[in-house]
């Protein structure tokens, strides 16, 4: 059994029974159940949803994104080993903390493997919702440059690199490309302001001006459950982005929720506290893989600039990168998942065949 085997590097083209086309993301694939197993399972498990709620098989790759582009290894090694169990052991533990500390639910129903979510469908909120304790990366290169105006939200002089901000900032942006939006740049990924999301709240899908106070409350609380909770294990939780979506529960009543993953190594700057207060960074997710390929490559720009996309996606392709760099971002991602969730990471000989074995005969969803 070779490392490459270890790695779930494709996850579009399981047998899982479907009548629709999966969507793969950068990390994440989707399987949209028939109408008939999202009734049967329901029925069989007792989800707390609507008999009629569509339900999908998410699973998670070990393939990994950093500036727009999936990065691959020497050696056949398409994705890091262990990295999607981690990132999905990460969120578990925290939307079972969030629910236990009465914030709101998230889109899971179970957890079939490590690997594998089941969820129900959700209208997602068109936002991401990224909160700020600390100036550090894209934010601290535009303080740099002299702006001083995030989000709408004016920030004071003499800030330092990696410092803690005065009070947490809420600094959304678009997800996707939305039209229509007065002030609002026609593009994914640009800073909006709460003015922008209040004024046209129905345009980035919420369903009354309310929930937008009812969104910054989650965000606001989920990022102080997790950041206590990593202060705990001496960790500092910098910077993260959360995704909220509605669904609707048994009784048909709509409810926001958390959605995607939350406060893992991807989605989240987490810094070692010891080595922070000796004035050293030390990366305990994905900024620490970002900072190494800035290393790696004699042009930096190419990553940092927007306008260098073609090259960028040629390097990416064209660059396998030491097996020892993704060994190296492998235990970074189980250490801190381990460190979490107080469990082991569950390493897979053959994940693909895993899943597909579960889901056959517990789940009856292939065939």
């Amino acid at each position: 059994m070779s490392l490459a085997d270890t790695v779930l590097a494709t996850n579009d083209d399981l047998p899982i029974r479907t009548d629709k086309p999966v969507h793969s993301g950068k990390v994440r694939s989707v399987y949209w159940l028939t109408e008939e197993d999202s009734r049967r399972l329901i029925a069989e498990k007792g989800y707390d949803v609507r008999a009629d709620a569509p339900l999908a098989i998410m699973v998670i790759s070990d393939r990994i994104s950093a500036f727009d582009c999936i990065w691959q290894g020497e050696d056949g090694l398409k994705g890091v080993p262990g990295k999607g169990a981690a990132l999905n052991a990460v969120s578990n533990h925290w939307f079972k903390l969030f629910k236990q500390q009465g914030l709101a639910d998230s889109h899971i129903l179970d957890i079939p493997h490590p690997f594998v979510w089941i969820v129900q469908k959700a209208k997602p909120v068109k936002i991401e919702a990224i909160c700020r304790q600390y100036i550090t990366g894209s934010m601290w290169r535009a303080y740099q440059k002299g702006e001083r105006n995030f989000c709408g939200i004016q920030l004071p002089e003499g800030l330092q690199k990696d410092q803690k901000l005065p009070e947490l900032l809420m600094t959304p942006s678009t997800k996707g490309i939305l039209t229509g939006i007065p002030g609002v740049p026609e593009q994914d990924d640009v800073n909006i302001t709460r003015e922008n999301i209040t004024d046209n709240f129905a345009a980035f899908n919420f369903s009354s001006t309310n929930d937008v106070a009812l969104y910054e409350k989650l965000l606001k609380e989920g990022f102080a459950v997790i950041s206590e909770a990593l202060a705990k294990l001496d960790q500092i939780f910098v910077d993260t982005k959360f995704e909220f979506g509605y669904v609707e529960d048994a009784s048909g009543q709509e409810k926001l929720i958390y959605m995607d993953e939350v406060g893992t190594p991807d989605s989240s700057r987490i810094w070692d506290g010891a080595a922070y207060r000796n004035g050293k960074i030390v990366e305990n997710s994905k900024e620490g893989f970002r900072q190494l390929l800035l290393n790696h490559f004699p042009d930096p720009d190419i990553l940092l600039n927007k306008d260098r996309m073609t090259e960028r996606t040629a390097l990416a392709q064209n660059n396998a990168l030491p097996v020892e760099v993704l060994m190296q971002v492998s235990k970074t991602y189980i250490d801190i998942a381990e460190k979490i969730s107080g469990e082991k990471v569950h390493l897979s000989d053959n994940p693909k065949a895993e899943i597909i074995e579960i889901l056959r005969t517990q789940y009856g969803l292939v065939d």
